[in-house]
């Protein structure tokens, strides 16, 4: 908890409080179900361990995410506070691979608990327990709105047949509800430990998760009526095996995609070799990238986009002779040509790789200037592609904080300074401005260095070049 901002922790505390508060009336209850709860958190409990387990040899990646039909199945099964106490088990067994491990844990628990039981209390005051029917037979399922023995005999048909398509208002509000109320304490946790603006922690994320917790919730739903049937459980196992197989198949799609990364990985390792000067700077200008983004509230599909292009913005220097890369002292006009082919080299070598998207474009014109005066093909202003424009002034940023065989570091104050001095030439204004925003408030600390990286100069020593940004960019601009 000490790597916790203070707000953050207290957030988690305020979360874990409001969790026991919700399932508290299931230990002080008589009429809690606690067969159906134990089934339920049970099957939620190995959906959520099938993932940190070898799996056909495998393991299934972080992306795949919690499996929610089953949460979902028991707020429409149970009372809210025992869907609330089915979602804990889980919700401490899920998938985590930043630290600290435990606290997000506890946290992934009680956010989840909250979810489920407030999507409850809302399928409750919705009607959503009379329309899906109160009797079971056989004992095999929750019986009643309490879960308690419900009718046999003549009238038992008539008691468990869901009233469709009624029912399905409900359970569609209690999923969206669901959503919103995870994506809303994700957003205020990310606002506490990152001390991000909650307008730009929260942007992006319901948008992203309506469409599968709608989805979740249409398999819950199908989950509880079977569950209410004459088959009982094992009918809602089978609903649910199809929609954990394509859950798998999702993963699957992650697994490739990782595959991807490790391309770019070796890409960028390979550049860093060939060009010892810029060790370390695709990374920078990575994590530079997308600070900026961040700033400026993308989403963080394309947050991500962003951070890929800059990464790989230099790979077309694999193309350019090493010899001109190592060089110590001025390019002569023929050699400056030919380093200024790296953007174009750069995009052919990423064509072929189909979900980078935008990345292409940024990498390909990323040394454009919004004067016009730039190159491959001297764009302007609004022709030069947004997320060029963030990798520009990232790759700028980095090139002057880092030192060069033609040019020694310069501390982060007088590169940001010479950055607002360059914008609305070299550079877009708001790109610069949205990365002394971030710098302002987060601090400069790359993730990855160099040991000549380490040679800053002190601040206030030395003045900046008359060439500035051009400078410490030397292929940045042309002759």
């Amino acid at each position: 908890m000490r790597v916790l901002p203070p707000l953050a922790r207290a957030y988690v505390l305020c979360a874990v409080l409001g969790a026991l508060a919700c399932v508290a009336p299931v230990v002080t209850g008589s009429a809690t179900p606690w067969p159906s709860v134990g089934l339920l958190s049970v099957l939620y409990l190995g959906c959520e361990l099938v993932k940190v387990c070898p799996l056909m040899g495998r393991r299934v990646p972080e992306g795949l995410g919690s499996f929610f039909p089953v949460v979902l199945a028991a707020v429409f099964l149970l009372p809210p506070a025992a869907a609330a106490l089915v979602a804990l088990p889980g919700g401490l067994a899920g998938t985590v691979t930043a630290r600290p491990a435990w606290v997000r844990r506890i946290w992934h628990g009680a956010q989840q608990s909250i979810a489920a039981w407030t999507a409850g209390q809302l399928y409750g005051l919705l009607g959503g327990p009379g329309a899906l029917g109160t009797g079971s037979f056989g004992g095999t399922g929750p019986s009643g709105p309490e879960g308690g023995a419900g009718p046999t005999g003549p009238s038992g048909p008539a008691a468990w047949v869901a009233d469709f398509p009624y029912v399905m208002l409900p359970a569609a509000a209690a999923a969206v509800a669901f959503c919103l109320v995870l994506t809303a304490l994700d957003g205020c946790i990310l606002a506490a430990a990152e001390r991000r603006p909650a307008t730009t922690a929260w942007r992006g994320l319901a948008t992203r998760s309506l469409a599968p917790h709608c989805v979740h919730g249409l398999a819950g739903l199908m989950m509880a009526v079977m569950w209410r049937s004459p088959y009982g459980l094992p009918a809602a196992l089978l609903v649910m095996l199809p929609m954990y197989i394509s859950c798998w198949v999702f993963a699957q799609y992650h697994r490739e995609r990782a595959a991807h990364q490790a391309t770019i990985r070796a890409l960028v390792q390979a550049v860093d070799i060939k060009d010892r000067y810029t060790r370390g700077h695709s990374e920078r200008v990575g994590q530079a990238s997308a600070m900026i983004a961040r700033e400026l509230g993308m989403g963080e599909e394309r947050l991500e986009v962003v951070r890929i292009a800059g990464i790989l913005h230099d790979v077309g220097k694999l193309g350019v002779p090493t010899r001109l890369l190592r060089k110590d002292g001025p390019l002569t006009p023929e050699e400056r040509r030919i380093i200024e082919l790296h953007p174009e080299y750069g995009h052919e070598m990423v064509r072929g790789i189909g979900f980078l998207g935008e990345a292409r474009a940024a990498i390909l014109h990323h040394h454009e200037r919004v004067d016009g005066s730039g190159y491959p093909y001297g764009l302007t202003g609004e022709q030069i592609p947004v997320l060029a424009r963030v990798v520009a002034v990232a790759d700028a940023f980095d090139a002057m904080t880092s030192t060069r065989s033609y040019s020694r570091a310069r501390p982060v104050r007088v590169a940001l300074a010479e950055l607002e001095r360059c914008a609305g030439a070299q550079f877009d204004p708001d790109m610069v401005r949205a990365l002394v925003d971030a710098i302002d408030r987060q601090g400069w600390h790359p993730k990855v260095t160099s040991d000549d990286d380490l040679q800053v100069i002190p601040a206030g020593a030395g003045e900046v070049p008359a060439a500035g940004a051009q400078g410490a960019v030397r292929e940045a601009v042309p002759a």
